[in-house]
């Protein structure tokens, strides 16, 4: 698998765990991601989070997003 494909997958896997994490639906949590720009975060931080487990890539995630101003739990 090319690394284009290996952001889209980890994207869409952190997707699915955000739907769990903030009882949101794919399509709340992806409008989210679009508007705080976690999509792009993700694939800028591809390096670093391929080595990482995705509950360690939440981990950078929630402090980028209240960072950005979203409030989360």
């Amino acid at each position: 698998m090319n690394e284009r494909s290996q952001i889209t997958y980890m994207q869409v896997r952190i997707v699915r765990m955000a739907t769990e994490k903030l009882n949101l639906t794919v399509a709340e949590v992806a409008r989210l991601f679009d508007q705080y720009q976690v999509f792009e975060f993700i694939r800028d931080c591809f390096d670093i989070f391929h080595v990482e487990g995705d509950d360690a890539i939440w981990e950078d995630i929630v402090p980028y997003l209240k960072v950005r101003g979203y409030v989360y739990a």
